[in-house]
């Protein structure tokens, strides 16, 4: 462990500068605003430094993934009332992940072809953009983070400077995001840490990284910013601080909050049902409490092995799905084959320990087992990662398995 410097300034102020700095070194910038609220507390920082500055209204980035709390909805809706925002809603079919249905791995949020089935209507807000033809770059179906970095070089071109995206990232909030900004190998603007080059001229910005939970309240609180009243339900309902979370639920880390929906929004847990495959499962299973796809010791059918109930659970699943399970665990036991401790680990075992298992750091058919059940596509639990060519292959089983009647 390094040694730590304590700064002789607070969270607030350090944010306030960082702004500034947005404010004084480019000419142009957007907001990524998803109605959380880690993105809610840096959009007032900014209005607030914008209105001293007199450079209203504000330019803000909104993906809507149609499978969103109405009080999300609501929430961005009175911001943009204010006069002093600049939005460009989205509301397009992009493609996203599905971790709660092996038959149905993406799901295409605001598809025309199922209009009739759409969680919310459009926004009728100002700025919302659902022409497909707006955007030159756009196609129906492309990932999020494609849509993303795209809408990122289309702001840039027409802006013609150097412009910055604003993004409400905290690095407590996990290790990737940590990663994001520890990084030292990234390229910078003009060396501020808190900034990540996305694209030529184009950077990110992260200007509250170093928040916690408890300072987003006490913000909220203490210059009476108004925030998505969802998380005053979230509170009643006993969700802790750190699990308060927004965005698509579908997601293989945003399942665990899918329950929610069924508790806070009634009328959208049913309009969640008809709309997503698998909803009704995730909903029961995919908590942290779960005994499916929440963090649990597996258990064991009586008389099955680890590589037993592998074999089954592959056979269970449809045959395209099953394929792209094998090809990687394939990978994986040949990894370890040809690179483990002693010149290889030649025989796969059946479980070893749990400790070294969850370090990643031993093989063992548990860990394929584990993947299998909890829906693991990218494989994450046996230390692939996730890339474009996967998402390639997702819209190409996503097609088969429509073209096949099983969606």
């Amino acid at each position: 462990m390094g040694r730590k410097n304590t700064l002789d300034i607070n969270v607030y102020h350090a944010a306030k500068e960082r702004v500034s700095v947005i404010f004084d070194k480019f000419p142009h910038f957007y907001v990524s605003v998803s109605g959380g609220k880690d993105s809610g507390v840096l959009l007032n920082l900014v209005i607030q430094e914008a209105e001293r500055r007199r450079r209203l209204p504000v330019d803000v980035l909104i993906v809507d993934f149609e499978a969103q709390y109405k009080e999300t909805e609501y929430f961005i809706g009175r911001l943009i009332e204010t006069g002093k925002l600049n939005p460009y809603w989205v509301c397009l079919p992009i493609c996203l992940r599905n971790s709660v249905s092996q038959f149905q791995s993406k799901w295409l949020c605001w598809d025309p072809k199922k209009k009739s089935q759409w969680v919310r209507p459009l926004p009728k807000y100002q700025g919302v953009i659902s022409d497909p033809e707006f955007f030159p770059f756009f196609e129906a179906g492309m990932e999020f983070e494609e849509f993303v970095s795209h809408f990122c070089l289309w702001y840039q071109s027409r802006k013609g400077t150097n412009i910055a995206a604003l993004i409400g990232i905290r690095s407590d909030e996990s290790l990737h995001r940590f990663n994001t900004i520890k990084n030292a190998r990234k390229k910078r603007f003009e060396g501020y840490y808190w900034t990540t080059k996305m694209h030529e001229k184009a950077y990110m910005a992260y200007p509250i990284y170093d928040w916690k939970s408890r300072d987003i309240w006490i913000a909220n609180g203490k210059f009476g910013w108004d925030y998505n009243k969802i998380y005053d339900l979230m509170n009643m309902a006993g969700v802790s601080l750190s699990q308060q979370r927004l965005c698509q639920p579908f997601g293989d880390e945003q399942r665990k909050g899918l329950w929610l929906y069924k508790i806070l929004e009634p009328d959208t847990w049913q309009k969640l049902l008809q709309r997503v495959e698998g909803c009704n499962f995730g909903g029961r299973y995919a908590n942290q409490q779960a005994h499916i796809l929440g963090h649990h010791r597996l258990q064991l059918p009586p008389g099955l092995t680890y590589r037993q109930y592998s074999r089954y659970l592959l056979n269970t699943m449809p045959s395209e799905t099953a394929h792209h399970y094998r090809q990687r665990i394939f990978k994986f036991l040949q990894w370890w084959r040809k690179n483990g401790p002693k010149n290889g680990v030649h025989r796969i075992p059946d479980f070893a320990d749990r400790k070294l298992e969850a370090q990643k750091k031993v093989p063992s058919w548990r860990r394929i087992c584990k993947v299998l059940i909890k829906n693991d596509y990218c494989c994450r639990g046996l230390s692939f990662g996730y890339n474009k060519s996967l998402g390639k292959q997702r819209q190409q089983l996503q097609a088969i398995t429509s073209k096949n009647g099983r969606v």
